[in-house]
């Protein structure tokens, strides 16, 4: 049985590092794209960013490393206290709030330069009502002017195949070998549980975490509609390649 999204991350939270060859390398990686994204849309170090999905804090972690005004929000409570504690442990400033993305109002700040939403967490929100309440509660969140960034899956290539497995992926630690994916079962022509599967050999021999959550795969033009209709403008995509990130990213501006 799939679990919501706050249970799936709360039983999560001590692995999905797990889900990176080296998290920490990942977190640099990702952190530069997305600074040079919102360099370019005027909001450079120093900047206000609000990372709505945070998660563990890949992305706000690294961001807070180049001297970003971080706030992050989860809708997590298990991923939210990880964040706190790798963001100690790094000696690093950032508020970190439990929040459901449609529910923005528990973050107190607003006014942000950016808002993030990284690493397929739009299509955790299983209808347009949903996505559209989202859009609304982020838009609120932003100055007029400011930046929306958010990455999802090439889910407009992914229809055309419904594919069923991810990976595997083959990492070593210390010489013990990890072994990481995923198996999609589809439900219906957008939806679809996801079985995230880690395993790894241990000193007392292999073990397993194995979880699942519901994905709603959602059209680049699906989430640009819904942010013209939200109060957004110039909606554009970049592409792998362009970005240097590693999932096809959204950008649109707060408009007033």
């Amino acid at each position: 049985m799939a679990n919501s999204p706050n249970a799936f991350y709360d039983d999560f939270a001590s692995a999905y590092h797990l889900l990176f060859e080296d998290w920490e390398v990942s977190m640099t990686r990702q952190a530069a794209a997305i600074a040079s994204i919102l360099e370019r849309e005027d909001s450079p170090a120093g900047a206000a960013v609000l990372d709505c999905a945070c998660g563990i804090g890949t992305q706000s972690l690294g961001l807070a490393r180049l001297e970003f005004r971080v706030t992050g929000a989860d809708v997590s409570v298990g991923a939210v206290q990880r964040a706190r504690s790798e963001a100690a442990a790094r000696n690093l400033d950032i508020p970190f709030y439990v929040a459901d993305m449609r529910n923005l109002g528990d973050v107190p700040a607003d006014g942000f330069h950016a808002v993030i939403c990284m690493d397929n967490a739009l299509p955790h929100l299983l209808s347009a009502a949903d996505l559209t309440q989202a859009a609304g509660q982020i838009r609120a969140k932003l100055r007029t002017g400011g930046t929306f960034v958010a990455s999802i899956r090439d889910y407009d290539a992914i229809l055309a195949q419904r594919p069923v497995v991810q990976g595997p992926a083959f990492y070593s630690d210390e010489g013990k070998r990890r072994i990481v994916f995923q198996v999609w079962d589809w439900q219906d022509e957008r939806r679809y549980v996801f079985h995230m599967y880690i395993t790894r050999e241990t000193s007392a021999g292999w073990a397993t975490f194995h979880g699942a959550s519901v994905y709603r795969a959602v059209l680049r033009d699906d989430i640009t509609g819904t942010l013209k209709a939200c109060g957004f403008t110039n909606a554009r995509w970049l592409m792998p390649p362009e970005s240097g990130f590693y999932q096809p990213i959204v950008i649109a501006t707060a408009m007033g």
